[in-house]
């Protein structure tokens, strides 16, 4: 047997070595933790992108420095922007290890929600920024997120006829079910084509084109917990309410619960969805003499939900619409001056809508079963317009560069949002039968008996304005042969936003006094030592539209009530409706004064050497702590009072102030505190392998609110307090992304050429290349809750996120990863509820551990060259590689009979899917 073939048996030597992994329990070497595997699809359009043609469109070459298409393997830092900004479904980075989420795991389309999916199932990835361009954004940056964009479109160099066409194909023939699935996998399919074609059209210009057409059809897998076959019958005795709670009943399937192994309720099914990804974008470059050259450039994509319903009205349908366009004028005043001036249209349509089969109302029986309707935020129907102009200088005088310009923005949000607009009833363990024992939530259910109702009411149609700008100057200075300086300071005012008609007023003022200045230098050592890099600066993110304009709730013109004890029937009994009345009773959105933009101070070093010219090691560390934070805090609890009865129906009589409800303080509440220490091991092309390996150790830890936070409610739910007071005290914990250990490694292999071999042989089986991407990660943080605010489970305040006493405290920071055991880890006798009249539980936030991540992805692909500059290209790959499932939390709330027990996974099983790309 020849080396090369030896090597090639090492190379699945290692793959079944991150499987050993799982068998031996799945024990992360350092973390001491357990991790699970999980595989993903690359998004078919990266993999598109693979050709030698730049893309069309204003993302086309955006970024200095950067290539235009990511290579195989490679993360696409334009993908992953456009996943996370516009919220796309679908999309799968399996470069970075990804695995393809479980796609019941529900998610709103909108804001950022899709960055924080990503950061509770996957994680961060410390990364260690080696200079940040004064032209640039880098806030979030430490945890992987791509800086801002540039507006400026470079030349695309267009200077011949060149193309790309492409097909993908994935099937369920060739999928493996997971873990929890009972049957066959269902029928889906996913069919992804499109091309990509550039050529020049006269002296000095040039065109380009791309375009992709996606169809997602199938069917989604998933655990619900529905209603034992015994709890199926309605217990109230009027009229009325037995019909609803009848229809409420008729809303979960009629199919009996079939992994009882797991819950007495749950039920494993399956749904149709479909998604519609359309993209196309258009490129035209005209340069003049040698010193002008005129861009412009448009990209229109749209994505189109048609969502799954395991229970009826669990998911919206979903409307996603983006075009982009941009021109850019650059000139050469000299060889040492550049000039670039460019301008752009933004707009982003959101229409998120209910299903046809959702209820009404929402449904929530504190996840002691499936929450029946899609989130209180929906409907949605939102429109951003963003006029953005920047420009750019950039000169060379002597051993300086330097560089000044600007980027002003103008935003346009209009819309109709919602927040309980639909209502939003809430049964819990609550009230008293008739022998003074506490009914738990699924009889109260039964009985139409909710503890709370949540109702928003009034004209939520709002058109906000502001102005974000930007202004910055730079000098990168080579002080010699081995030592350059980089030097920036950036000016970044945020104007207060105006809703045009004058419906809803905001506090606080302009933000303008926001300076941020950085610093860098890189020290080349000689020899072969290396060099060494460091960098610091101040970054600035941003008040998010989901944040100000959740101002459109409040008082006049709007009502939000909060209602306990509810007649199911007549809700809103007794209460005033009427949303002009200024005497009205509601719950407020407080936005405190000095609402500011959220920024941090980030700085990292990095030490990177070549011990021989084919491997590199880079050792590096990088920290931030951020301040002014955006947080949510529920105000106006109800207190405990003297003479009044410590119940769910009193909760409105002792609240502080008799004129509201709960109240919602937006402010900048908290902190975060992040550190990382990174090695990264590169090798090229040593005896045919190519190597990238990454290991890093992070701690992450804020006060309630993380960079991602937008002070919405789902923020709110997971960083709440139990108590209005000692916020900080109460909720200081560990980030919900935070994950001890991770390593990366992506290995590329080569097979040898075949040189004896016939020309049949050479050409079929010589020179495949082989990839594998291993993603190993410790499992992210999770709280406990009481599941209730009632009396002898609560805190009867009127709001959730109440904790529970730690009997135990041997058992914190365990690590539920299976559910084999996960009820014997996390044992309901290690905890008790806080006693009445008691504020809060004595445990934590986020002290115990999810399941982690092993993950393995493999492809093989291979070129045929069939004429002059034209190849064919073939490539399969598999995601979830060993199929291995990576568990959701467990049941979290004490008062759920689930309580401790996993019944979901976090993502799907093994896939197959097939390229065929054409590029001449």
């Amino acid at each position: 047997m020849s080396k090369a073939y030896v090597r090639l048996v090492w190379v699945v030597v290692l793959l079944l070595g991150a499987k050993s992994l799982l068998a031996e329990g799945r024990e992360l070497p350092l973390a001491g933790q357990t991790a699970n595997s999980s595989g993903s699809n690359t998004d078919s359009r990266s993999v598109a992108a693979t050709g030698d043609i730049p893309k069309a469109g204003p993302e086309a070459n955006a970024d200095p420095g950067s290539p235009p298409d990511a290579p195989a393997g490679e993360p696409n830092e334009s993908a992953s922007r456009d996943r996370t900004d516009l919220n796309l479904l679908g999309d799968v980075d399996a470069s970075s290890g990804e695995s393809r989420r479980n796609e019941n795991v529900q998610i709103t389309l909108i804001d950022n929600n899709v960055l924080k999916e990503l950061n509770r199932r996957i994680g961060i990835t410390a990364t260690v920024v080696k200079e940040f361009q004064v032209e640039r954004g880098y806030f979030g940056a430490e945890f992987g997120g791509p800086p801002t964009s540039l507006l400026h479109l470079d030349d695309s160099k267009v200077s011949r006829l060149r193309g790309t066409l492409y097909e993908s194909h994935n099937n369920s023939i060739f999928s493996a079910r997971s873990f929890f699935q009972v049957g066959d996998v269902q029928p889906a399919r996913t069919n992804d084509y499109g091309f990509q074609f550039g050529m020049p059209l006269w002296n000095g210009g040039g065109i380009l084109f791309d375009g992709s057409r996606q169809r997602i059809r199938g069917n989604v897998n998933g655990n619900v917990l529905v209603l034992a076959p015994h709890e199926r019958v309605p217990l109230a005795r009027d009229p009325e309410t037995r019909a609803f709670v009848q229809r409420i009943i008729g809303a979960f399937p009629a199919e009996l619960p079939n992994r009882t192994d797991i819950d007495d309720r749950a039920l494993n099914t399956n749904a149709p969805q479909e998604i519609d990804n359309d993209a196309i974008g258009a490129r035209l470059d005209q340069a003049w003499k040698d010193h002008d050259r005129v861009s412009f450039g448009y990209n229109f994509k749209t994505q189109k939900v048609d969502a799954f319903q395991l229970v009826d009205g669990q998911n919206p349908d979903t409307t996603t619409r983006s075009h982009d366009a941009r021109v850019t004028w650059n000139r050469a005043w000299s060889a040492a001056t550049m000039m670039d001036f460019s301008a752009g249209f933004n707009r982003v349509t959101s229409l998120i809508v209910p299903d046809e089969s959702n209820l009404g109302p929402m449904i929530y029986t504190s996840r002691i079963l499936e929450t029946i309707g899609a989130s209180s935020s929906i409907p949605i129907d939102r429109a951003q317009n963003r006029f953005r102009y920047a420009g750019r200088v950039r000169h060379t005088r002597g051993r300086h560069n330097l560089t000044a310009g600007f980027d002003v923005l103008r935003a346009q949000v209009n819309g109709v949002e919602s927040s309980s607009h639909l209502g939003v009833f809430s049964f819990r363990n609550d009230f008293v039968d008739e022998s003074g024992q506490p009914r738990d939530a699924i009889t109260n259910l039964r009985l139409g008996t909710p503890s709370f109702y949540m109702r928003g009411l009034g004209n939520t149609h709002r058109g906000f304005r502001y102005w974000d700008l930007q202004y910055f100057v730079s000098d990168d200075w080579r002080v010699n042969s081995d030592l350059t300086l980089h030097f920036g300071v950036r000016y970044q005012p945020l104007t207060q936003p105006v809703e045009v008609n004058g419906l809803s007023e905001l506090p606080y003022d302009c933000d303008c006094n926001n300076v941020a200045p950085r610093f860098g230098f890189a020290w080349r050592l000689g020899d072969q030592w290396g060099a060494i890099r460091g960098a610091y600066g101040v970054h600035f993110g941003e008040v998010f539209p989901a944040t100000f304009g959740q101002s459109r709730f409040n008082p006049p013109g709007n009502l939000r009530l909060r209602l306990p004890a509810p007649d199911l029937i007549n809700p809103l009994a007794g209460a005033n409706v009427d949303p002009t009345d200024p005497d009205a009773r509601a719950s407020l959105f407080v936005f405190s004064p000095d609402l500011a933009v959220p920024y941090s101070y980030q700085y990292n070093f990095s030490w990177e050497l070549s011990p021989t010219s084919q491997w590199t090691l880079q050792l590096g560390y990088v920290g931030s702590r951020s301040h002014r934070l955006v947080s949510m805090w529920p105000t106006n609890r109800a207190h405990s009072v003297a003479g009044i009865p410590l119940l769910t129906s009193t909760v409105n009589e002792r609240r502080p102030d008799p004129r509201y409800f709960e109240n919602r303080t937006i402010l900048n509440g908290s902190r975060a505190f992040f550190d990382a220490a990174r090695i990264t091991l590169t090798g090229r092309r040593w005896k045919g392998l190519s190597l990238e390996t990454s290991y890093w150790f992070s701690k992450a830890i804020d006060l309630g609110a993380n960079y991602s936070s937008t002070g919405g409610s789902r923020d709110s739910f997971r960083g709440r307090s139990q108590f209005e007071y000692d916020v900080h005290g109460d909720v200081k914990a560990l980030s919900d992304f935070h994950q001890s250990h991770a390593f990366l490694g992506r290995l590329g292999y080569q097979t040898p050429a075949l040189t004896a071999a016939n020309g049949v042989l050479k050409k079929m089986f010589g020179r495949w290349e082989m990839f594998s991407v291993v993603l190993l990660k410790s499992g992210t943080p999770f709280s406990l809750s009481s599941g209730s605010d009632g009396p002898g489970f609560g805190n009867v305040d009127g709001t959730s996120g109440d904790r529970v006493h730690i009997l135990d405290p041997s058992i914190l920071g365990r690590s539920i990863n299976h559910p084999d055991t996960s009820t014997e880890r996390l044992p309901r006798s290690a905890f008790a509820f806080i006693q009445p009249g008691e504020r809060a539980g004595n445990i934590g936030r986020n002290t115990f551990r999810n399941d982690g991540i092993v993950n393995v992805n493999f492809a093989i692909t291979r070129n045929w060259k069939v004429a002059a500059e034209k190849t064919l290209s073939f490539r399969a790959e598999s995601n979830n590689f060993f199929n291995t499932p990576q568990f959701a939390s467990p049941s979290y709330q004490l008062t759920a009979p689930s309580f401790g027990e996993i019944t979901n996974t976090l993502n799907d099983g093994r896939t197959f899917r097939f390229l065929l790309r054409f590029s001449f």
